[in-house]
């Protein structure tokens, strides 16, 4: 499998909260969660500290046991992180950190995927175009959000009003009629969205720092975003995100909670073997 990707912070001032990595047949992307300050979240090392943790272990455990079911190496990962900062940090906590989760593992003739939260994942091929994502956070906390949309980024009450978001969502998160996150309970899998497909031509994993130039500013649609990434590379993805919120710093057209999210994009050829020589897709 080929693979391209890029992952930009969204705040030069910040560590990224993204991971991306790849094996000869496993793209993991994860997209950690924001905590705000005021509502902490009982853990001593932090959300950047998790995510590279955890997407570790979710590559090292993909290559290891490549027939192994996704949301099994999934669930055996999120334990082995919570395994290693259970006797220093509260794991209870209901802010503890979290990721949002893609993987896709390229078999002979078809590929595996998983996804956890609101990353995405878009596969192509001779039976269409598919979009795999969790969006259930957006059943919950829905006063909260539309408070946010209507603040000026970068203002207090915009600070406070997703502060106060957040605070409404955490009671729903991991619960069994809520919505799920990669924390610290395994049971998080079982609620994965999973699934294998024959002959996928290309893929795209996204982070919604990336996935915005379609799903939140409608510039290009699916199909469009795949066609830019074969043709320019992630990279250019991102720099077209930024380009669009550079005409919007105080999200007066496009309501969000920061003016600028960390992003990643992978593209992936599964049926293109790794070239280490290759510095872009072909033409």
């Amino acid at each position: 499998m080929l693979v391209s990707f890029a992952s930009i912070p969204g705040f030069t001032d910040r560590p990224s909260e993204d991971f991306v990595a790849a094996s000869q047949s496993t793209v993991v992307v994860l997209d950690g969660l924001t905590a705000p300050a005021e509502l902490g979240t009982g853990c001593r090392h932090g959300t950047p500290w998790y995510v590279a943790n955890l997407g570790t272990q979710l590559l090292q455990a993909a290559s290891i046991a490549p027939h192994r079911p996704l949301a099994d190496i999934l669930a055996q990962s999120i334990e082995s992180v919570a395994n290693q900062h259970k006797n220093t940090c509260d794991l209870r906590h209901p802010g503890t950190p979290s990721a949002a989760v893609a993987m896709l593992r390229n078999e002979s003739e078809s590929v595996d995927y998983l996804v956890v939260f609101d990353c995405v994942i878009v596969l192509d091929g001779p039976a269409g175009l598919e979009i795999h994502t969790d969006l259930r956070v957006d059943g919950f906390a829905q006063a909260e959000h539309e408070a946010t949309r209507k603040c000026r980024l970068g203002t207090p009450e915009h600070r406070d009003a997703v502060t106060a978001l957040v605070a409404a969502q955490r009671p729903h998160r991991n619960q069994p009629d809520g919505y799920w996150v990669a924390a610290a309970n395994p049971e998080t899998a079982a609620h994965a969205v999973t699934g294998t497909r024959s002959h996928v031509d290309s893929a795209a994993l996204l982070t919604d720092g990336a996935s915005s130039l379609a799903d939140r500013y409608h510039q290009v649609n699916w199909p469009q975003l795949l066609t830019l990434l074969h043709r320019h590379g992630p990279q250019h993805l991102i720099d077209r995100v930024r380009a669009i919120e550079n005409t919007d710093p105080h999200g007066a057209r496009w309501p969000r909670y920061k003016r600028s999210d960390d992003a990643t994009a992978a593209y992936c050829l599964p049926g293109q073997p790794p070239s280490p020589t290759s510095t872009g897709m072909p033409a």
